[in-house]
């Protein structure tokens, strides 16, 4: 997989990058300091090697490993119910990170996976929060409730998110883009808590959403 950007360089673990192309001498002092593989390259040829905006770098990288329920961390877990937009995902995963999650859980199916896109959206910061990839979202919200997890969902039709208590070990799960929540996930969801917004707009984007939500939830 193909990432690019000084910024999302400086933020990947050493250990997953297969090699860096570059011309900018800074790029390759940082390489050479980090003893990661790297091979010069001009911009031309960088043009020729991707249309993305690569800033003068280019970082190919071993696929995203995801990690499963044994590697669960922290009192705050951020489920993803069918995102499809991986520029949303890579949005919500820098927001996760500054708001102090560091475990986000997604399904295996029909759902956005770890992309360039999201690496890239994500400015890096993925490599400082876990992303389990689950069967079932609705079994794994109640494994999350059985180990002490308080699950709030995000809907338009829920109790205005400034007047809950967000104490406690908590869940916050987000929709698809476009139909929300499934009614699956609102049923097993111990409260649904909605921002409330001006009738002339329909819905708040999903990485909005989230990055307020989960501000206001850090604790």
């Amino acid at each position: 997989m193909l990432v690019y950007g000084p910024n999302v360089l400086k933020e990947l673990d050493p250990k997953r990058i297969k090699k860096v192309f570059s011309f900018r001498k800074e790029i390759i002092r940082f390489c050479e300091d980090k003893k990661i593989p790297y091979e010069f390259m001009d911009n031309n040829k960088l043009n020729r090697f991707t249309k993305a905006n690569h800033q003068g770098v280019v970082i190919d990288v071993y696929d995203y490993e995801y990690y499963d329920f044994n590697n669960l961390e922290g009192d705050f877990v951020l489920v993803l119910d069918h995102l499809e937009d991986p520029h949303n995902f890579g949005a919500i995963i820098r927001s996760a990170v500054g708001a102090g999650v560091r475990t986000i859980i997604i399904p295996k199916d029909r759902s956005v996976k770890v992309t360039d896109t999201v690496v890239k959206t994500s400015v890096g910061m993925i490599n400082h929060v876990k992303i389990i990839m689950v069967n079932n979202i609705v079994n794994a919200l109640k494994k999350l409730q059985d180990m002490g997890y308080f699950v709030y969902a995000a809907d338009m039709n829920g109790k205005n998110y400034k007047d809950v208590d967000y104490s406690g070990k908590r869940v916050l799960v987000i929709g698809n883009e476009g139909s929300g929540i499934s009614r699956l996930v609102r049923d097993v969801s111990d409260e649904i808590v909605s921002i409330p917004i001006e009738s002339v707009c329909e819905s708040l984007n999903a990485s909005v959403a989230a990055g307020i939500l989960m501000f206001e939830m850090r604790g």
